[in-house]
């Protein structure tokens, strides 16, 4: 059995706080430089061109790259051969507390949803635990805005609905967030499993790296006919017109009851957030 410290567990998070904050992941920036690339409607390509000034600029001095700093979602991937020494959603909120005190990160988490009084220090984290074969600990902080979340759905369709439904659904969800999203937009999934379950999924698709398709060929070539559709629409980037309205869809799926059918949206902005690390 091997042992990690709750202490390791914080310094983790801490700095995965800052790092998704400043930093775009790889496959994200460029998914923006080839959307800037192709783009042909001049006020589209300069409005791409300004994104891609923020985030050297974020990155060059270590500033947010979104005002909104997002709830600080954290994914762990724990072996069933670790033992955490002390409580791991302490040591998780401790690092986000750190981490959003350290690089004066906006906090934005209320603690009651009605009565509107801020936390002060961004926690509590939003945390789901996976146990996963071996002693190892994977920790990944994905900040997620509010302006994307708002705009995401889930619907319960019903199973003659098919494929067919699915897709109306996609697309009703993104023409209905328009510009609100800040596109071009990264749409995470969720098809399957229960009503909660399907919005999980949604929400871990969003995790996948943009240039690693489903394994499943059918789920592939649906997350491509996705992809195509929603950039034909011609919102563009910040809803300005244009080819790129979304840089890539990830689809998760389970499998759910005979009588059901649901499908989860959980639209991000272009500034998908995401770091990872090993403990």
């Amino acid at each position: 059995m091997r042992e990690i410290s709750a202490a390791a567990i914080t310094d983790a998070v801490e700095a995965l706080c800052i790092e998704a904050n400043t930093q775009l992941p790889a496959d994200v920036k460029a998914a923006l430089d080839k959307a800037e690339a192709n783009e042909l409607w001049p006020l589209a390509k300069e409005t791409l061109g300004l994104l891609q000034q923020n985030l050297c600029v974020a990155a060059d001095k270590d500033l947010p790259i979104c005002q909104d700093t997002g709830m600080a979602c954290v994914f762990i991937e724990l072996g069933q051969d670790a033992h955490i020494n002390g409580d791991l959603t302490d040591a998780v909120n401790e690092g986000v507390r750190r981490g959003y005190e350290k690089a004066y990160l906006r906090k934005s988490i209320t603690a009651d949803p009605l009565q509107r009084v801020n936390t002060g220090d961004n926690t509590p984290a939003f945390l789901t635990v996976h146990l996963v074969p071996g002693s190892g600990c994977k920790i990944t902080v994905a900040p997620k805005g509010a302006g994307s979340e708002n705009m995401s759905r889930l619907a319960m369709l019903k199973p003659a609905d098919g494929v067919e439904g699915v897709k109306k659904f996609v697309l009703d969800t993104v023409e209905q967030a328009g510009a609100n999203p800040c596109p071009p937009v990264v749409l995470g999934i969720g098809i399957g499993g229960s009503f909660d379950h399907c919005a999980a999924l949604a929400k871990k698709a969003l995790l996948r790296p943009l240039d690693t398709p489903n394994a499943d060929p059918y789920y592939a070539a649906l997350e491509k006919e996705l992809l195509d559709a929603i950039n034909a629409t011609g919102f563009g980037p910040q809803g300005f017109g244009g080819a790129a309205t979304c840089l890539g869809v990830a689809i998760e799926q389970k499998p759910t009851h005979v009588a059901c059918l649901p499908v989860a949206v959980n639209i991000s902005c272009h500034v998908t957030r995401r770091a990872s690390r090993e403990v």
